[in-house]
C-alpha cells in the first residue's frame, strides 16, 4: 500500500504516520465499514481509513482546514465512497458508523453520547494534553466504552558530531473501546481501579 501523500498543511499538523499505524490497528476497518472522523483537518487518517473501509464520511468544523482535507485527498489513491463535511459535531455526525475518531477533544463528551445511542462498535480518541487524557479516560468509562488505554511517545533520530540523537515527539494517550466494550478484560487494558487488570 502507497505512503500516504500530505501535499497540503494545515496549521494543526497531520496524526504523525506512527501514531496513525496503530490507531488503523486499534480501529480495524474492513470494507464493509462505515468510518467517520471528527477534525479532518490535514486529511491523514481519513486517507488512510478511505483505503480499508468502504465508506468514509470526515467532519470538519474550519472550512480551510476542509479545504486541505479535500486537496490532500485528491492526491492519493482511495476506494471508498468519501463524504466530507463542513460540520461541527455531533450534529453532523451520520446515524451508522461502525467506527469513529475524534482527533481532538472539542465537544468529545457529546461525540460519546451519540457513539452510545448510534452503538458505534469502534471509538478511539487520541489526546495530547495529561488533563485532557484523565477526564476524557473517565468519559469513556462512564459510557461503558472504556477498554483499554494507550500512552506511547515515538522518537525520531537525527545526526549530532557524527552520532545519532533523538528528538521526541509530543506523548499521545490514545483511548479506544466502543458500544460493548468489556472495560479492558480481554486485552490487558485497564481494570475498574485504574491498575492493570488481574
Amino acid at each position: 500500500m502507497s505512503a500516504v501523500s500530505l501535499p497540503h498543511d494545515a496549521k494543526a499538523g497531520p496524526t504523525k504516520p506512527e501514531v496513525r499505524a496503530v490507531l488503523q490497528r486499534k480501529l480495524d476497518l474492513a470494507w464493509p465499514d462505515h468510518f467517520v472522523e471528527v477534525g479532518s483537518c490535514t486529511g491523514a487518517v481519513t486517507i488512510e481509513a478511505a483505503r480499508r473501509a468502504g465508506r468514509v464520511t470526515a467532519l470538519e468544523r474550519k472550512q480551510d482546514r476542509l479545504d486541505v482535507t479535500e486537496r490532500n485527498l485528491a492526491a492519493n489513491d482511495v476506494d471508498a465512497e468519501v463524504e466530507l463535511r463542513d460540520a461541527e459535531a455531533p450534529e453532523g455526525l451520520p446515524d451508522d458508523a461502525d467506527a469513529l475518531f475524534l482527533g481532538g477533544s472539542r465537544n468529545y463528551e457529546a461525540v460519546l453520547d451519540h457513539a452510545v445511542e448510534t452503538g458505534v462498535d469502534r471509538v478511539v480518541m487520541n489526546v495530547s494534553r495529561l488533563e485532557v487524557a484523565g477526564a476524557a479516560t473517565q468519559a469513556f468509562r462512564d459510557r461503558d466504552l472504556l477498554d483499554e488505554v494507550v500512552q506511547f511517545q515515538v522518537s525520531h533520530g537525527y545526526d549530532l558530531a557524527g552520532a545519532t540523537s533523538f528528538d521526541a515527539d509530543n506523548p499521545v494517550y490514545m483511548l479506544v473501546g466502543g458500544v460493548g466494550a468489556d472495560g479492558g478484560n480481554s486485552s490487558g487494558g485497564v481494570a475498574a481501579d485504574g491498575g492493570r487488570p488481574k
